[in-house]
């Protein structure tokens, strides 16, 4: 199968090929237009233990879409229900990645995506809860960001510092602290920051260009108070 990136950028969406017998899943919805050839259905990924799971530690679908060709090859396009980019990684069976919540798009078939803790106190500090989900197995993943995505790649031991709202995904190997944004809690608060993610490499570490939460108190402006 081949995955690819239509139109990157802000309205970014991706084109599937499959061969016939071939098949992805992708977030609920996600599906935009596909062949004729192709299925579509829901599915539970990992057996419905772990797709509740998913669903009450994450705030994901309970269910994915599974997209197969099932009667000769095709394509199919998806896309994020946000406006933003999308990414594509590969998983080699040996490496694996850390998701923020919102940003699994699709992935082949045999990737893993579960629910994973990152402890209490990064969960609580984080704003993002205390669980994330972590991609594993041998294959393709799609994930989308809010706004446009970047890649900072860290070389061991290298440093670099994320506002947690923009934090999309990182590399297993990346270690991650929460910690103030300034040296003094007065001037992290009044900075408009509070705090933040320190990512420790090697690995690499994407982030998005928006901030979901500033974004949604920017639009809140402007809806009229009830009553």
């Amino acid at each position: 199968m081949k995955f690819e990136i239509i139109q990157p950028g802000s309205y970014a969406m991706i084109k599937v090929t499959l061969a016939r017998g071939e098949a992805i899943k992708a977030e609920s919805g996600a599906m935009v237009a596909m062949h004729p050839n192709l299925d579509v259905e829901g599915k539970v990924d990992g057996g419905m233990f772990g797709a509740l799971k998913r669903a009450v530690l994450t705030g994901e679908s309970l269910f994915f879409q599974t997209l197969k060709a099932s009667r000769g090859d095709g394509e199919v396009y998806i896309a994020p229900a946000v406006p933003g980019d999308v990414t594509i990684l590969e998983l080699n069976g040996a490496n694996h990645f850390f998701l923020q919540k919102q940003s699994f798009l699709a992935s082949d078939d045999a990737v893993s995506i579960e629910a994973v803790s990152q402890g209490f106190f990064k969960g609580l500090l984080s704003g993002e809860g205390m669980f994330i989900q972590k991609a594993t197995g041998k294959g393709t993943l799609a994930i989308s960001s809010f706004g446009s995505i970047y890649k900072i790649s860290l070389a061991p031991g290298q440093q670099y510092i994320v506002d947690n709202s923009h934090l999309v995904a990182w590399a297993g190997t990346v270690t991650y602290d929460v910690q103030k944004a300034s040296s003094g809690w007065f001037s992290s608060v009044t900075s408009g920051e509070g705090l933040v993610c320190k990512v420790n490499g090697p690995g690499d570490v994407w982030f998005q260009s928006r901030n979901p939460g500033a974004f949604g108190s920017w639009i809140r402006q402007f809806i009229p108070a009830k009553g």
